[in-house]
């Protein structure tokens, strides 16, 4: 039996204004997926950061009341809002529902880090760094100029501080390129396989990263990478990576008109 739905929907908090696209964030598009996954109802907004409870966002608001929409609670952090929907009986877990061996299960979490702990960095990188007025402009064009400038250059440094902790900026950016391309070369393969099997099996629409008859956790966070690297023309190299191999772009395309055909398509 498929877990119960919310009647009253959660409200998402995007980031951005708009409805109807994507937005630049894996995370948030992340998230969508893993909704849609479930079938779980929602609507969208901007929200900001200085309400976000861990001050980034996606972040979402749910209805502690079903009936009536009362007693709303605040969840941040992507990773978080997926535990507590499933616990609250609103998604079931995927890696349970496909029963997966202890081999899947550390291939599906080894590439959520591989996307989430090594990719994220170095498209953080490539957009703050190397491509640093074109991010800040699209993503606070909200702003004033001056108070642009100002939380630009606040996010610059405290992107800075993070990406030395965590070890990218200790690396050369040839160092960097050739990691990243690495990495969704690898993605790539997979799901060339997988592809390859689905067909063979005469399987329509999407195709998934573990080559199962549904969606993992790992599902989601790759489409969120692949649609936010096809999107977002501040990290203009991923996006030439992920274009570069059909496999991606198909993948991300089917699971877009399977879950996602009220979105506009990347260009």
């Amino acid at each position: 039996m498929p877990p119960p739905k919310s009647i009253i929907p959660i409200t998402l908090y995007r980031g951005f204004p708009g409805t109807g696209t994507y937005t630049w964030s894996p995370f948030v598009i992340k998230l969508e997926a893993r909704m849609r996954f479930a079938g779980i109802p929602y609507r969208v907004e901007a929200g900001s950061l200085a309400n976000a409870p861990r001050g980034k966002v996606p972040y979402i608001s749910i209805p502690e009341n079903e009936e009536d929409g009362s007693g709303l609670t605040v969840l941040g952090d992507s990773a978080v809002i997926t535990k507590t929907l499933t616990e609250r009986g609103l998604a079931e877990d995927l890696n349970t529902k496909l029963h997966l061996s202890g081999t899947k299960k550390l291939q599906d979490m080894g590439l959520r880090a591989l996307l989430e702990d090594k990719l994220y960095f170095y498209g953080g990188y490539e957009k703050w760094v190397l491509n640093y007025y074109t991010m800040r402009d699209a993503v606070l064009a909200a702003l004033p100029w001056p108070l642009r400038v100002v939380i630009g250059l606040k996010i610059y440094r405290k992107t800075v501080r993070n990406l030395t902790g965590q070890g990218t900026m200790l690396l050369s950016a040839e160092e960097i390129c050739s990691l990243r391309q690495e990495g969704w070369e690898c993605i790539n393969a997979a799901l060339v396989e997988s592809r390859s099997r689905h067909l063979e099996r005469g399987g329509q629409g999407p195709f998934w990263v573990l080559g199962g008859d549904g969606p993992t956790e790992a599902d989601a966070v790759l489409f969120g990478f692949i649609v936010s690297g096809l999107i977002c023309f501040a990290a203009p190299d991923t996006q030439g990576i992920i274009r570069g191999f059909p496999a991606l772009v198909d993948y991300a395309r089917r699971i877009h008109d399977g879950y996602f055909p009220d979105y506009a398509l990347w260009e």
